[in-house]
Parts: C-alpha cells; sequence; structure tokens
C-alpha cells in the first residue's frame, strides 16, 4: 500500500517566501498523517499565473532558491513540487521529483496551452521527455495540468505500463468546469487503465478563481475521493494497485459553484493585495445588494461598510430596501444625498447647455458623482471600492464611465443579470432568512437616474438578452447562426451592435472574477476599432 496526499493549496503570485513555508507546513502535515507521498499543484512555489514576473531572471533565481529550501524539508518523504526551471537560459513550466532531501528528476511540462486565459508559450520552452519512476514497488508517471488532455501525450504514455499518473494542475474555475475535468480525467485513467492523482491550485488569482476539487480518478473511470471545493485541503489516500475502491459523483449547482466562486475570489483579492475593508454604493437594487452580501460572507460585516446615495429620482422603495440590506447584514452605512451636488452641476453648466434639452448628460452626471464620493470614501478610509455592474450592462455598454464603472474590483463582472437573481436567492436559502428583501426581486431592474427608468428603456428584457449574448460573446457565434436558434434578427442585431460599440467602454472596467467559459478580459481580446461587421 502506498500512502498519497494531494496538497491543495492556495498560493499568492510572486511571494516566494510565503508560498514556501506553507509548502512546507504541508509536508510536514503529510508526515503527520504518515503518507509516503506529497503532490503539490502546478507553479505552486511561483503562484500561477505569474505572467511577466517570468521575464525578470532574478525571480527565477529566488524561486530555484526557494526549491531548496523545500527540498531540505523533505527528509523521509516523497514530494512532487511545481516550480520554474532553467537551462541554457530557456524556462520550463516544471516540477521537482524529490525524495529524502534529493531531487530525483525534474518534469518540464510538454504541453502548453496559449488559449482563452492561457498564455504559456510567450515564456516557457516545452519539455520533450516522458520519465517513468519506481517508489516502493510502483510504477508512475508526471504529468502537467494540460499534458493530460492531449491525445498524443495519452498514446505515448499508453505504451509505458504504470500504475499511477501524477498530474498537477493550475486548472481555473468556470461554471460546469468540474464536469469537463472529471470527463477528461475519467477518459484518461480509462484509455491508460491506470489510475490518475489529480492535484489542482485553489484560491483567486485576479481574475481567475481555482476551485481545487483535487480527485483520484481510478482506472475503471471511477473517482474514489475528492478534495473540498474552493479551499484549501490535504487528501489523503491509501493507494493499493490490488484494491477495487467504490465510486463517487460530484455534483453543484449553479448559482452554489458561483457563489463559492464569486466568495473565494473576492476574499482573496481583497486580502492579497493588502486591503482590510471594502465599501459598496448600496442603491436598493439586485446587484448592490448581492456584492454586499457577497462581501459580508467573505469578509465579515466589520470589514464591510455601506453607501446609500439617493437622489430625487430614488423611490421611497429602493431607499427603505438599501437600508433594510444593511441592516439585515449587520454593516454599517453611511447616507449621502447627491441632489446637493447635483444641482450644483446644473448650476454651472447651465450657461452651456442652453437650448438643450435633458439627455443621458443629465443621468451620467448622477452617476459619477456616486463614483466620486464612493473614491472620496476610499481614499480617506482606504476602503476597497467594490463596483456592483453585471456581464448583461457591461456587454452593452449600460454603464457610466467614470461612474457606476468606478472600483478596484468588479465582483459581478461576469455574471450575466439572470445568474444574479439566483445567486441572491441561493444567499437567501443559505442564510435562512430574506437577507435580500423579496421587493427586491420583483422590482422592474431600473437605474433611477429620471422618472419612471426601467432598464427595459434601453435594453431588451433580460429574458431574452442574456442567452443572445451568451451565443454571442461566449460562443462567438455571428448574427445568422443565432437567428437560426429562434431569435428575432432585428433584436439579435441590435444586441450585436450595443456589444461591439461598447468595448472601449470595457477596456476602462476594473478586473473581476472569471466564473463563465469566456469573460471580458483575458478570454476575450476584441479590437476597439473595429469594423470588422462579423
Amino acid at each position: 500500500m502506498l500512502k498519497v496526499s494531494l496538497a491543495q493549496i492556495n498560493p499568492c503570485v510572486g511571494n516566494l517566501k510565503e508560498n514556501t513555508k506553507k509548502i512546507i507546513t504541508y509536508i510536514k502535515k503529510a508526515k503527520s498523517q504518515k503518507a509516503d507521498l506529497v503532490i503539490f499543484p502546478e507553479l505552486s512555489l511561483v503562484g500561477y499565473p505569474p505572467e511577466d514576473l517570468l521575464l525578470k531572471p532574478h525571480f527565477i533565481d529566488a524561486n530555484l532558491k526557494s526549491l531548496k529550501s523545500v527540498q531540505n524539508e523533505c527528509k523521509g518523504i516523497a514530494a512532487i513540487v511545481g516550480f520554474v526551471n532553467r537551462t541554457k537560459n530557456k524556462i520550463y513550466n516544471a516540477c521537482a521529483i524529490i525524495h529524502d532531501k534529493k531531487i530525483i528528476d525534474i518534469y518540464h511540462k510538454i504541453h502548453l496551452p496559449n488559449y482563452d486565459v492561457f498564455d504559456e508559450k510567450r515564456y516557457f520552452s516545452s519539455g520533450d521527455a516522458l520519465s517513468l519512476y519506481n517508489f516502493k514497488g510502483y510504477n508512475f508517471a508526471v504529468s502537467i495540468c494540460q499534458d493530460i488532455w492531449e491525445e498524443n501525450f495519452l498514446k505515448s504514455l499508453k505504451k509505458r505500463k504504470v500504475d499511477f499518473v501524477i498530474n498537477t494542475s493550475a486548472s481555473p474555475f468556470h461554471l460546469r468546469k468540474v464536469h469537463l475535468r472529471e470527463k477528461i480525467l475519467t477518459d484518461a485513467a480509462k484509455k491508460l487503465k491506470s489510475d490518475i492523482f489529480y492535484c489542482n491550485l485553489v484560491g483567486g488569482q485576479d481574475e481567475l478563481v481555482f476551485d481545487g476539487t483535487s480527485k483520484i480518478v481510478l482506472s475503471s473511470g471511477k473517482i474514489a475521493q475528492h478534495a473540498e471545493r474552493f479551499s484549501e485541503d490535504l487528501l489523503t489516500f491509501d493507494f493499493d494497485k490490488k484494491k477495487k475502491y467504490s465510486g463517487i459523483r460530484i455534483s453543484s449547482k449553479e448559482e452554489e459553484e458561483a457563489f463559492f466562486a464569486l466568495r473565494l475570489g473576492l476574499f482573496d483579492y481583497t486580502r492579497k493585495n493588502g486591503f482590510k475593508k471594502v465599501v459598496v454604493g448600496v442603491s436598493g437594487g439586485i446587484d448592490s445588494a448581492l456584492v454586499l452580501s457577497l462581501a459580508t460572507l467573505a469578509l465579515g460585516k466589520s470589514n464591510v461598510y455601506g453607501l446609500i446615495m439617493p437622489s430625487r429620482f430614488t423611490s421611497k422603495e429602493t431607499f427603505s430596501d438599501a437600508k433594510k440590506i444593511c441592516k439585515n447584514l449587520g454593516v454599517k452605512y453611511s447616507v449621502v444625498n447627491i441632489d446637493g451636488v447635483f444641482d450644483s452641476y446644473l448650476g454651472q453648466l447651465k450657461n452651456f447647455f442652453t437650448g438643450k434639452g435633458k439627455d443621458k448628460t443629465e443621468e451620467n452626471l448622477q452617476a459619477r458623482i456616486r463614483g466620486n464620493i464612493l473614491m472620496a470614501f476610499s481614499n480617506k478610509f482606504g476602503f476597497l471600492v467594490l463596483n456592483t455592474g453585471n456581464k448583461s450592462e457591461l456587454s452593452c455598454g449600460y454603464c457610466t464611465l467614470y461612474g457606476d464603472m468606478v472600483g478596484g474590483f468588479g465582483v459581478l463582472k461576469d455574471v450575466p443579470k439572470l445568474l444574479v437573481y439566483k445567486i441572491a436567492k441561493y444567499i437567501n436559502e443559505i442564510s435562512g432568512k430574506d437577507i435580500i428583501p423579496f421587493s427586491v426581486f420583483k422590482r422592474h431592474p431600473s437605474a433611477e437616474l429620471k422618472p419612471k427608468q426601467r432598464d427595459t428603456d434601453a435594453l431588451p428584457p433580460y429574458k431574452l438578452l442574456d442567452p443572445i449574448l451568451k451565443l454571442y460573446v461566449e460562443k462567438d457565434l455571428s448574427l445568422e447562426k443565432i437567428v437560426k436558434k429562434g431569435f428575432n434578427k432585428r433584436l439579435v442585431s441590435r444586441v450585436i451592435s450595443m456589444v461591439d460599440a461598447n468595448e472601449y467602454k470595457r477596456r476602462q472596467a476594473p478586473v473581476g472574477i472569471k466564473i463563465t467559459p469566456k469573460a471580458f478580459g483575458k478570454d476575450r481580446r476584441m479590437p476597439i476599432t473595429n469594423n470588422s461587421q462579423y
């Protein structure tokens, strides 16, 4: 029998000192559980993705020095540790195979992903050697993330006889990604007729969230055990190639997955960037209610501050709900009425705007006043401003530059409006009470920047808009193909025009958490000046 530990850790990109300390801590934990072998995620020593830190030679030097510190802690245990290796002025995404304080071998990742959020060919050279190892009577191979997804790699590995394959990974989360990974890994295990020990990173890194969900995949395609989702964990497994294991299933609802990803992404972005407290502009609408709730559940009510900024157009109902949400969550809040500042702006601009009727100028002024107030509180008290805009609005440009687009972090940036409602309902369910009042769910969405305003004055109903956006933004379908899905051509054309015309706004939006297969940012990099008409 071989006792194997999967150390599902949450490193911080670039923080070699703390990452090294964390790895050593988990080596000691694995030893305390009598593990023979402990496996760490891809690039666990430097964090993932390290991006242009990899262009700094002194950073590579420091990472190699840190590896020696880890190596010296491996007395009486074997460890697989992700790091950046360098040979002949080339760098590699690598794993060190360490046993009893000695580096037995170094494996270089062969298949470098260069799609979606991945950009590994910008930095790394590809490995070309697939080595086999023997440990305590078991033959095994090591692979890194994408390797196990590639048919050519599997064909090469199938020719070798191994008892198990180790896959160290930094696989980012998006909705239903766990099921996609499960299929890839179970298919690979069945093709190889070998068990797979899959160790994935966990934690938030800028817009990315890593969900962990490390697992033992049996050669039958069944999952024997899996680690916690969205939290650090040490999964220790007694492996015996002669023993038959029963399988388990991993399942969760879309809104549940999204909730945990957003909570983790928000927590790690705040803490890893040195912020202690956040501020949220609370309007009484569903978006700000959800962001305030997520912040409170992630950071604790003492670290969240609400700003309610009503105007003459704010209804009594939304103003009441804004206060109610803050009270329900137990967060401190202040009310800053913006009418006086708004009147001052209008007075200053009156002579210049003579003869011009009211339009979006006056609406945007209100949004920018609120943005200024939020940033003033941020500067004065050191708060991180959480942006409350959702993916549906951002897709169509239904947002104001330097107004409701302000913020250091966009919690809902990749969350479509319909999913916003689902996550909000889920929070009420797990809380056992209506933290977010029922009236917020039933009210028609409105920016409340003019009398009787509704989102549908400018946008199609979200039940039509969100499916079209998914097909155009996430699946890259053309107008004709979207229309064939049953949508009105004029409506689809209108939505596409809004999306294409507002790339300049999205480029200036704060970084935000990715939860869909294609988010705005690293995933989707469209030119601002773009007359393609496709």
